[in-house]
């Protein structure tokens, strides 16, 4: 038996020796991992050169402002353009060409204008009138535009007038076309057909064509902007949601604390009744739909829609919705039905943690602290990310309609009139094709976009870190003082985070160094696939899924590894690896309590977010979709409902995990602190447990019958 420990323990390492000194986190200690401390701290000044670099580069109305054929933005406050909002197309039937899916530029002249054309107008019918009809035409020929002394020919020949002006209506700050249907017919302007100023009758249909083309790209734009639009109209219901979120989070882990027991099965309850309803919620909308017109159509027959609320009005929606609402549901009660058992262990570790919060209440709390932080390192990357995609330069390329050896290359349009290009294709233009730039800046601009998002996933797994070693090492001094609250310190979440910070910067570096690695490879694996679809054969998607499968699987690895190494470092102040190695053999050293008893745990935190974000999220669908009579007149008016109804379920998410991730650090500590409890004490006089009597008979009871069993 001696031999078998022995041989056991060589393994997976020593157990701590008894230490009558030992009470609770170290304070005499070293500083800790400094070389990755240093890198940390380079890496972040660096951060903040590639930020000015890109503010001073980028120019965020690329993104804003339509731009014409030389690349100026159209209705820019304080420019010459700032009385021209919206861009007009020369022939937007060209916009139909496969060209625009290439350059994401419609290969004919644009111009920004005051308003869009409302009639059909011909420049060859306004030229022979010259009337104020020919007057109004002129504002829509290019500004600069020399029309004395040229015949119709000439002018449309050198590309300053369009031959037709059709009837159109801004749509993205463009004119596009005012097409409808009359008597199943495209119409313009109410015909099918008209004359497109250079002797030939254009099909509607083919406008309509081009329209779509022009607008392939400002399409999710669009949808953007609506969705923006909901949100100027309910964010205030959206505040409230949050706000009784957060009230139901802190009511639920207040009520956790007074009455563990209870409350997890309430819990537990509450959990299947919400899935339940939500079950039987889809099958009455499928009922519904029966018979109801085009509720048939498979979702596949439907392709994307911007318009996501027609998903809603298909039977296929609903039947998806409720198989996954089942699966969940059966997944669930098999869980619960075979873990029952486990569930009172993990009852009384939760009772623990309870008592624990009770006397470092500041920890409820320090979430805030963790979102604040969190948001300025989001808010820094999306600002330096929209900056460097915004920092590339005007390119313009050669547009001809007739066959030019120059066309698609690169051009100036300051000096294109007196060019060789001009001269050999005489109908050919020198037009803004898109941004980006030759210089040594714009040839390695990806590398400081990633460079942004590797930084963006360092520094925000360091903010995690931080959270996870503070609230570590406050539970842990409550865990390891003999006389509770006497032994503690008078703020232990403030003494925790100061050490944190003045010995152990390096160590959460290191830790988020790791993960922010594999995090990068994996965004760049999608990166990857993304450029690569469509040119792979089965071995390389086979190959490419296998990586993204192993990568995930590290990814979790290190944030478990990584979680548990800064309990350790918070109690003994040691560097990063010895932590890990120490807490990944302690856990492998109690694997059978690890499975039976913390992972049930955090099952059961996970009931209580989903809870949380089910009720109110069951609400939310209630109010903005209109089923609340006696409040209907109070909702906003919005294009898609489903946009503050997802906010609040997300939003009511990541309230929940800040307060139940205070309880899952707390119950990981205490853990690991119980474990090692375990190894240094024998529970005699001389050595005794630091583990309340009550919780510490049920743990070991359940935890040796656990391992009898297995």
């Amino acid at each position: 038996m001696a031999e078998e420990e022995g041989e056991f323990y060589g393994k997976h390492g020593e157990p701590r020796k008894y230490d009558p000194t030992f009470k609770g986190p170290i304070h005499n200690r070293g500083c800790t991992d400094i070389i990755c401390c240093i890198l940390f701290i380079i890496a972040v000044l660096g951060y903040f050169a590639v930020g000015i670099l890109a503010w001073s580069q980028g120019d965020p109305r690329k993104v804003i402002y339509p731009t014409d054929s030389r690349g100026r933005f159209c209705g820019q406050a304080g420019t010459e353009l700032e009385k021209k909002p919206f861009l007009f197309y020369f022939n937007i039937i060209k916009c139909a060409n496969p060209l625009v899916l290439l350059e994401l530029q419609c290969p004919t002249t644009q111009i920004c204008v005051e308003k869009c054309p409302s009639k059909f107008m011909t420049l060859l019918e306004v030229y022979a009138r010259q009337n104020e009809d020919y007057t109004l035409y002129k504002t829509y020929c290019q500004e600069d535009a020399v029309l004395t002394g040229l015949s119709v020919p000439e002018i449309l020949k050198q590309g300053l007038c369009p031959a037709v002006l059709t009837p159109s209506k801004p749509f993205t700050r463009r004119c596009l076309p005012a097409v409808g249907k009359l008597n199943g017919a495209v119409v313009v302007g109410n015909a099918t057909s008209f004359d497109d100023g250079e002797g030939r009758r254009v099909d509607a249909n083919e406008l309509l064509e081009g329209a779509k083309k022009s607008n392939v790209v400002v399409e999710a734009r669009q949808v953007a902007m609506r969705i923006f639009e909901d949100y100027t109209r309910s964010w205030y219901w959206i505040l409230i949601g949050l706000v009784i979120a957060m009230v139901i989070s802190l009511i639920f882990i207040v009520l956790l604390r007074f009455l563990a027991g209870i409350m997890v099965w309430v819990m537990i309850v509450l959990v299947i009744l919400v899935i339940g309803y939500g079950i039987f919620h889809c099958y009455m909308e499928y009922a519904s739909l029966k018979g109801e017109p085009g509720a048939d159509v498979t979702l596949q027959d439907l392709g994307f829609q911007t318009d996501f609320m027609v998903y809603l009005q298909i039977r296929q929606t609903w039947l998806a919705f409720l198989i996954i609402l089942c699966i969940v549901e059966v997944i669930i009660i098999l869980l619960l039905i075979f873990l029952r058992k486990r569930i009172l262990i993990a009852i009384a570790l939760l009772k623990e943690a309870s008592r624990a919060i009770g006397y470092v209440m500041s920890s409820l709390f320090y979430p805030l602290l963790t979102f604040a932080l969190l948001s300025l390192v989001i808010a820094y990357w999306a600002i330096t990310a929209v900056f460097l995609a915004t920092s590339n330069e005007a390119v313009y390329k050669v547009f001809n309609e007739t066959d030019c050896r120059h066309s698609y290359n690169t051009c100036d349009p300051e000096t294109f009139r007196e060019s060789e290009v001009k001269r050999d294709c005489p109908d050919s233009q020198c037009m803004f094709a898109f941004y980006g730039g030759e210089s040594y800046y714009h040839k390695y601009l990806i590398v400081l976009q990633f460079y942004n998002v590797f930084l963006f996933f360092w520094c925000a797994n360091f903010v995690t870190a931080l959270g996870q070693m503070t609230l570590a090492g406050a539970f842990a001094s409550y865990y390891w003082a003999f006389k509770k609250p006497d032994d503690m310190p008078a703020c232990p979440i403030f003494s925790s985070l100061g050490r944190a910070l003045r010995y152990h910067t390096g160590t959460l570096a290191f830790g988020s160094l790791l993960l922010a690695l594999v995090q990068t490879i994996r965004v760049l694996l999608e990166y990857l696939d993304h450029k690569l679809k469509g040119t792979q054969n089965k071995c390389t998607k086979f190959l490419m899924i296998c990586l993204k499968c192993c990568f995930w699987c590290l990814e979790k690895f290190i944030k478990f590894l990584n979680r548990n190494a800064y309990i350790m470092v918070a109690m003994y102040g040691k560097n990063f690896c010895t932590s890990a190695k120490d807490a990944f053999f302690l856990l492998m050293r109690n694997l059978i309590r690890v499975a039976v008893l913390d992972k049930v745990t955090d099952f059961l935190l996970f009931l209580g977010k989903l809870l949380i974000v089910g009720s109110v999220g069951i609400f939310a669908f209630f109010f903005f979709s209109g089923r609340i009579k006696a409040i209907e007149e109070t909702i906003p008016t919005l294009n898609y409902y489903w946009v503050p109804i997802l906010t609040v379920v997300v939003g009511s998410y990541l309230i929940a995990h800040g307060f139940f991730s205070v309880y899952a650090m707390c119950v990981d500590t205490l853990f690991l602190c119980f474990l090692e409890d375990l190894e240094r004490n024998d529970g005699s006089a001389e050595r005794p447990y630091l583990m309340p009597d009550n919780l510490l008979k049920v743990l070991k009871k359940k935890n040796d019958s656990a391992a009898t069993e297995s």
